[in-house]
């Protein structure tokens, strides 16, 4: 049996033969080791037990770009898939092959966090790295949220938005600084104040404010590749796809076409490795 993994630094979606689907959270190797993997996975009964009958496991991770990296997470999935083939990529990999539609395409994550490359169907090539939520992520849910919070405490945002953040959230300056420079995943914790952008009465704030963002990501991730308006641009991931209306305007202004823009690659990239 195939197993296929998406994992972002939220969240990883299984989905396997026999539409077998499990969701366990992210695992992003710069956050976790090999042993809260693999004590994570073995939380989950249901998947404990079918995890001896699957012999091909692929897996595509933030964070996997390296050996090193990539080692962290095969070594917790061959303990846990202890009959399968275990294969690990990046999560760029993965975008790349559920965007693919027959010729060479810009292919980008926005999520979590934030990246992209250009995929002709063999091979893929990117131009700049991704920086993190602290140096890039242009565009992502970590950035948004890191934009929220910074207005927030610095008493910037709308009425509305910061009645959001004050009553639903109970935010104070204090939590956020343990949640940010204390506690671990300040990326995630970061992008789980995305949503606000969709609760948030205060439209011109929030239009001008995601705009803002993704021309920033097609700056640096779009316009980085050599003759970058001769290919389609696609997008997977939770952000992208709620704020597509608002992607497809700033690709205009670029002279760029749209490819296309899925919410979760793995039905996808299930499909891609059926195929090949």
């Amino acid at each position: 049996m195939l197993l296929v993994a998406d994992s972002g630094s939220t969240k990883t979606q299984w989905l396997g033969d026999n539409r077998c689907r499990f969701e366990t959270i992210g695992f992003n190797p710069f956050f976790h080791s090999t042993a809260s993997i693999l004590s994570e996975l073995k939380k989950n009964s249901e998947f404990s037990e079918k995890s001896i009958e699957f012999k091909d496991v692929i897996f595509y991770g933030s964070g996997c770009s390296s050996d090193d990296r990539k080692k962290i997470v095969y070594n917790a999935l061959s303990v846990f898939f202890p009959n399968a083939k275990v294969f690990i990529g990046h999560d760029m990999e993965a975008s790349a092959f559920a965007t693919y539609v027959g010729k060479p395409t810009i292919s980008c994550i926005i999520g979590t966090g934030s990246n992209s490359c250009l995929f002709d169907g063999k091979q893929y090539t990117e131009v700049v790295p991704a920086l993190g939520y602290i140096l890039g992520d242009e565009g992502s849910g970590s950035y948004f949220g890191k934009k929220l919070l910074t207005s927030f405490l610095y008493h910037q945002l709308p009425e509305a938005t910061n009645r959001i953040l004050e009553e639903q959230y109970q935010l104070t300056k204090e939590k956020i600084f343990e949640a940010v420079y204390t506690k671990p995943h300040a990326n995630v914790y970061l992008a789980s104040f995305a949503k606000v952008l969709s609760e948030s009465p205060d439209k011109d704030f929030v239009y001008d404010l995601v705009k803002e963002g993704m021309r920033a990501f097609v700056k640096e991730h779009v316009c980085c590749y050599p003759d970058y308006q001769n290919y389609p641009v696609s997008f997977v991931g939770s952000i992208a796809f709620n704020f597509s209306g608002i992607i497809k305007e700033v690709l205009s202004e670029y002279n760029c076409e749209v490819g296309v823009i899925i919410k979760d690659p793995i039905e996808r990239l299930f499909q891609w490795h059926k195929d090949q």
